[in-house]
């Protein structure tokens, strides 16, 4: 999955393979390059076995991001579980430092502690994947929520998991692909007419003006929107001339008057609609 320059996420190709390795991610790496792919800004990664070193001999000037969701999970993969919570805030330091310098400070000082000592697996995970964990600390806060982790595919991963775990088994890998294909078709162009529709429509909208004869009756005390049918209406507009009057607020007034001889849910129900 990739995201271009103007922020629309493209599905850039789909690789079935029993295994993962260098060589499967070389291959996937340079089918892109023969595709299209010429430059690759930055690339967040789950850390798999050869993938790193693939995307670095494709694109020389690729930035190469380790996934930290991913990070932590394999750090505290052999961690208690009554200590995984504390484990977790002390590694938040970290990875929410201000710069590198700061993070390296933060680790240093996990090392030398007491969960540092207790867990000598969780500091060498993270003493192998520092050189790739601190690209990202060098953006702003906005920026860093899109590159730290690879939630862009797995979101993408779940909806095809639901497509294809009630299918059963496949005949072939050709008829899995057509299976995935047609749904990432389908997801793409519900995305399609999203952007669509909020470049048509954008969300920031200026809300409309109050209705002024609401606002003018919520200043003087009378309530155009009674709750119940003890509502008392001010002295100033009797309760005949204002069931009478031809305007919406007229219309409401007896509507839930004959609503209140019947039933109150029958009223709230008519007041939620």
């Amino acid at each position: 999955v990739g995201v271009d320059m103007e922020g629309v996420k493209h599905v850039l190709g789909i690789w079935l393979q029993t295994t993962e390795g260098a060589k499967f991610w070389a291959g996937v790496c340079a089918d892109l390059a023969n595709r299209g792919v010429k430059d690759v800004l930055i690339v967040c990664c789950d850390g798999l076995t050869g993938l790193a070193e693939a995307i670095e001999a494709t694109w020389a000037a690729a930035t190469v991001q380790t996934c930290v969701v991913h990070l932590i999970r394999a750090s505290m993969r052999f961690v208690g579980y009554g200590d995984r919570k504390k484990v977790a805030a002390a590694l938040k330091p970290i990875y929410t430092a201000a710069n590198p310098k700061t993070a390296r400070a933060e680790f240093e000082a996990f090392r030398e502690g007491p969960w540092g000592n207790k867990h000598p697996h969780t500091v060498a995970t993270w003493a192998a994947a520092w050189e790739r964990f601190i690209p990202f600390l060098d953006f702003p806060p906005e920026l860093r929520r899109v590159i730290y982790t690879t939630n862009s595919i797995e979101s993408l991963n779940y909806q095809l998991r639901k497509i294809i775990k009630n299918r059963g088994h496949f005949p072939n890998d050709a008829a899995a692909v057509k299976l995935l294909w047609l749904a990432i078709c389908n997801i793409e162009d519900k995305r399609a007419r999203q952007r669509a529709k909020e470049k048509a429509h954008p969300a920031a909208k200026r809300k409309a003006p109050a209705d002024s004869s609401r606002a003018k009756s919520s200043q003087t005390g009378n309530r155009p929107w009674p709750n119940s049918r003890s509502s008392t209406p001010t002295a100033s507009t009797p309760t005949s001339d204002r069931r009478n009057q031809p305007n919406e607020t007229g219309c409401l007034h007896r509507k839930v008057d004959r609503l209140s001889s019947g039933s109150e849910i029958d009223l709230v129900r008519y007041l939620v609609r």
